[in-house]
């Protein structure tokens, strides 16, 4: 599917935007493997949560609506426990999920059973070796294609060995992985990152009673801890919070486009995920929270937002690592900032769904941004008139709806192709940023 766009008159309204999909897929799995029935509260419903939910299925989880009227949209899943599944009459299908199959290679390697994990073209191009090296080296018997999926894990007689091991690259799914893994260790697993990264699974094993530590050292390195658990986890009862990545583009196109005012609610505002935030603010934009609380050991709180005129920053460090997965959309309200706005640290980009850090400046480009790749970032200067153009969303949906909102303030249409892999992590994107033109 494509989609044609042209700049609105202003933005204005109020959304819920998706619930977050890192919670949603890290819920599904720990569920199953909890001791009892668990209970997720508006999970998303998208590509990869789907694939999530099917693997589990797959191993023995039988999943269901929740069906009180009282209740609202979600899932309900008895978990059978941390050696209850069983193998899967067929390779497990993770599509397009990363997330997916690296944290299910995570507690799978530590099974007594055989699994094979597959996915899409797309996903078969991701790394692996950074997850099946380190699950190695705790005894796991796996193989991979060249660093590649498909992925094959023989089963274990016997636990996985505990491991300290020195993260090269800042990356949550790898951490998590290693967390999974860890549950089915014969000793902790103590696991050093060079910059914090999103803790959605450090907060969800503690809810189902694992005991997990996490340390920061003055230069911002973080160590977690794992201590496998001596009883079966406990089940979940989560509100899956609207996801801050999916509210990043709207909080972008609040910013840049006249006269706009947006409120988003219920968003997640977990620290190790808003370096978005932090960064649009200390370029000048008006952002305020209101209504702070937690769900589930996660902040969520409503985010208000106003145009605004941006300057230019510079973005490196543990900041860089907190807003991986939004420079798509940082770099669109980069174009509109007065000044050199430099972002280094970002290698990450260049193994997303896409190469991120050559795609979407290549795409940008063609509506006239003036930005440039750099070895592990990009330099913008701004700001730039952007004029509507054809353009390709890559296969990557954060690269699709971040062109999305360059053509609100690109002169005349916008035009992106493949625009439908946004259903990946937000099916109705387009509908809702129509929602908010006004009149």
């Amino acid at each position: 599917m494509d989609y044609a766009l042209t700049p609105p008159e202003t933005l204005r309204g109020t959304l819920r935007v998706p619930s977050d999909r890192s919670i949603t897929v890290r819920a599904a799995l720990l569920a199953g493997i909890a001791e009892g029935v668990s209970r997720i509260r508006e999970p998303l419903d998208s590509d990869d949560t789907r694939a999530a939910l099917q693997c589990m299925a797959d191993l023995g989880v039988q999943i269901a609506p929740l069906s009180s009227p009282c209740d609202p949209p979600g899932l309900r899943i008895p978990g059978l426990g941390l050696r209850g599944l069983r193998a899967s009459s067929r390779p497990l299908d993770c599509r397009s999920s990363g997330t997916t199959m690296r944290l299910l290679a995570g507690f799978l390697a530590g099974q007594q059973f055989n699994s094979t994990l597959d996915g899409s073209a797309q996903l078969r191009r991701r790394p692996m070796r950074r997850v099946t090296g380190p699950l190695r080296a705790m005894g796991a018997r796996i193989e991979d294609a060249d660093g590649h999926a498909p992925l094959s894990i023989h089963g274990l007689c016997g636990p996985l060995r505990g491991i300290a091991y020195d993260m090269p690259i800042a990356s949550a799914q790898v951490k998590s992985a290693l967390l999974l893994a860890g549950l089915y260790a014969d000793g902790p697993v103590t696991i050093c990152e060079p910059a914090p990264t999103r803790d959605h699974t450090e907060r969800m094993l503690r809810a189902a009673g694992v005991e997990v530590i996490a340390q920061a050292d003055a230069g911002g390195r973080a160590t977690i801890t794992l201590l496998p658990p001596s009883q079966s986890l406990h089940p979940l009862d989560v509100l899956v919070p609207a996801d801050f990545s999916s509210a990043a583009f709207f909080l972008v196109a609040a910013t840049i486009v006249p006269g706009a005012h947006v409120r988003l609610v219920e968003v997640g505002l977990n620290p190790t995920r808003t370096g978005l935030l932090d960064a649009l603010q200390a370029m000048g934009a008006q952002i305020t929270i209101a209504n702070r609380r937690d769900e589930g050991g996660e902040p969520i709180g409503d985010l208000e937002v106003r145009s605004a005129g941006l300057a230019a920053v510079e973005i490196g460090g543990q900041l860089a690592a907190r807003m991986i997965d939004e420079f798509p959309v940082f770099a669109v309200a980069a174009t509109q900032a007065a000044g050199v706005t430099v972002v280094r640290d970002a290698e990450e980009l260049r193994v997303k769904e896409s190469n991120r850090l050559e795609g979407f400046i290549g795409e940008l480009r063609k509506l006239g941004a003036r930005i440039e790749a750099t070895a592990d970032g990009f330099v913008v200067e701004g700001p730039s008139p952007l004029r509507g153009a054809v353009v390709d969303g890559l296969g990557d949906h954060r690269v699709a709806m971040a062109l999305g909102i360059a053509g609100l303030v690109a002169e005349g249409t916008t035009t992106i192709l493949g625009a439908d892999c946004v259903a990946k992590t937000y099916p109705m994107f387009f509908r809702d940023l129509e929602l908010l033109r006004a009149p």
